[in-house]
């Protein structure tokens, strides 16, 4: 138990993780490292044995030191692109993402103390979603200037 959902399938990768959407004061935090050139959510993947709620909570205390509740789930996101992280470079990862609102208390002052797999220092920034930066998941720009009540599913496709 305890490995993370990651599985290797044929030449490809399938993942399974979990992502927050923390929005404070109108901006939205996302996490970068020393590594890429954009933008990703806070978030990770699920571990065997846990449930997707159990995960989300767990990797914001990982990446912003501070346990925030969940306020309900927001998007599904089903996601072919091509890694590009050292242990998976060039593969074609097919990775499921659940995407969970957070409550953000109103003193949330996150500090990032985490790293990537290959030890690049990750950073957590405030982003306005009318920022011309590069982030995923892209749909975050639009979808999240007037979110809706229900979960909503994207298929995104990079082959």
């Amino acid at each position: 138990m305890n490995k993370d959902m990651c599985v290797t399938c044929d030449d490809g990768i399938l993942n399974i993780r979990v992502g927050a959407i923390i929005i404070k004061d109108g901006k939205l935090l996302m996490v970068g490292n020393e590594r890429a050139d954009y933008l990703y959510s806070v978030g990770g993947r699920i571990k065997f044995g846990e449930t997707a709620e159990d995960a989300v909570v767990r990797e914001v205390y990982e990446e912003t030191g501070v346990k925030l509740e969940i306020d309900r789930l927001g998007f599904v996101h089903e996601n072919y692109f091509y890694g590009d992280s050292p242990s998976n470079l060039g593969k074609l990862i097919y990775e499921i993402s659940f995407f969970f609102y957070m409550k953000v208390p109103h003193d949330f002052e996150p500090i990032s103390e985490s790293f990537t797999e290959d030890n690049s220092k990750e950073h957590l920034r405030w982003v306005s979603l009318d920022e011309n930066i590069v982030m995923y998941p892209q749909f975050f720009k639009d979808e999240l200037k007037n979110p809706a009540d229900t979960v909503k599913h994207f298929i995104s496709d990079e082959r």
